[in-house]
């Protein structure tokens, strides 16, 4: 197995986005650490690295909450879809403030220690049997390690490398790492604390997040239970009537099978594709088609309706459908034709 590394193509699109979230970044670290000593507990107040160290803290923690919002942000309202593009940057650049975190509280609090820094690191709490003082810092060495892994892993050669499935489900620990950053800050920094705001930008965050995905899970649902076609005549299934596909306009329909199919009306005619992109099995009938090219709406992969392959010099290629139109209903052949091959787009009357 092989795959070819290309570095990565900057393109404006690509510059603003990482530009405005290292502005982001840095504005908030600056604020941050110019407002946080007036709220300081006026008998236990805090040193200058204890803040920078909360200051990187909450920033990787509020970038980790806004990136899982994302992809539920982008299926509830189009209008989000930009920020999907490029969220692998987004993910680079956590994995950076989370580092900057782990570094300046691992220099304050172990590089003095008469031990080995990092033996220390490990052994200097060992209160496993009490949840006050339980040792926090393993949730977060668990999470900057998953961290790490996903930003190594973010290029594109790791996704040819190991495959979009592999790849994907390997990328969804993204969940886990917010969960063990989550019981990092419960267990740690939320213990000591002598301001309620961090316990209420904690709750909110977890709160935000389930509620987006659920919201979410529940369109995606009714959508999938609104399309899924009547059975027919094997092999061919029923996905609606004609007039249900406006042009310009996409419908999915989940086969027997659970395999989901994108049938598109663009110039008076209908194509059907597979719903998954052959880059990150992202949900070409949410995308439109541009240019003739049926886009992706996750990160703008490209593809002939008429045969799912992407225009040159670009090679992926998509499985393709038969369709037929009788009696003012669409009919779908449920068996794929090999990627690339061409259908004849049909007409509508």
């Amino acid at each position: 197995m092989s795959a070819r590394y290309k570095p990565v193509g900057w393109n404006p699109s690509k510059i603003v986005y990482d530009a405005v979230l290292l502005a982001a970044i840095l504005l908030y670290a600056t604020v941050f650490l110019h407002i946080a000593p007036r709220f300081q507990h006026l008998t236990e107040p805090l040193d200058d690295w204890s803040i920078r160290i909360d200051a990187f803290g909450t920033c990787a923690f509020l970038l980790l909450s806004f990136v899982l919002c994302i992809g539920p942000l982008a299926r509830l309202d189009p209008r989000f879809l930009p920020l999907l593009y490029n969220r692998r940057h987004f993910g680079v650049l956590i994995f950076g403030v989370a580092l900057t975190h782990a570094y300046v509280a691992f220099d304050w609090y172990f590089t003095a220690s008469p031990t080995d820094p990092f033996v220390a690191l490990l052994t200097a709490n060992t209160s496993f049997d009490r949840l006050h003082g339980f040792p926090f810092e393993l949730f977060g060495i668990a999470a900057l390690l998953i961290l790490l892994l996903l930003a190594a892993t973010s290029h594109d050669f790791w996704l040819a490398f190991l495959s979009p499935p592999v790849w994907k489900a390997l990328h969804m620990a993204v969940y886990a790492a917010f969960a063990l950053v989550t019981l990092h800050v419960a267990f740690g920094a939320l213990q000591d604390a002598r301001n309620p705001l961090l316990a209420v930008v904690l709750a909110f965050s977890v709160a935000g997040v389930v509620a987006l995905h659920l919201l979410a899970a529940c369109r995606e649902r009714a959508r999938d239970n609104n399309t899924a076609p009547p059975h027919a005549a094997a092999p061919w299934v029923i996905a609606g009537p004609v007039n249900a596909i406006e042009e310009g306009r996409t419908v999915v329909v989940h086969l027997p099978d659970g395999e989901p199919v994108a049938i598109f009306r663009h110039g008076g005619h209908l194509s059907a594709v597979s719903n998954l992109c052959a880059h990150q099995n992202g949900p070409l009938g949410e995308g439109r088609i541009v240019d003739g090219c049926i886009t992706c709406p996750w990160h703008g992969y490209q593809y002939r309706p008429e045969d799912g392959c992407a225009p040159p010099p670009f090679t992926e290629r998509l499985a393709t459908y038969r369709l037929r139109i009788e009696d003012a209903q669409v009919l779908l052949d449920t068996r794929p034709n090999p990627p690339g091959t061409l259908v004849e787009p049909v007409a509508v009357t």
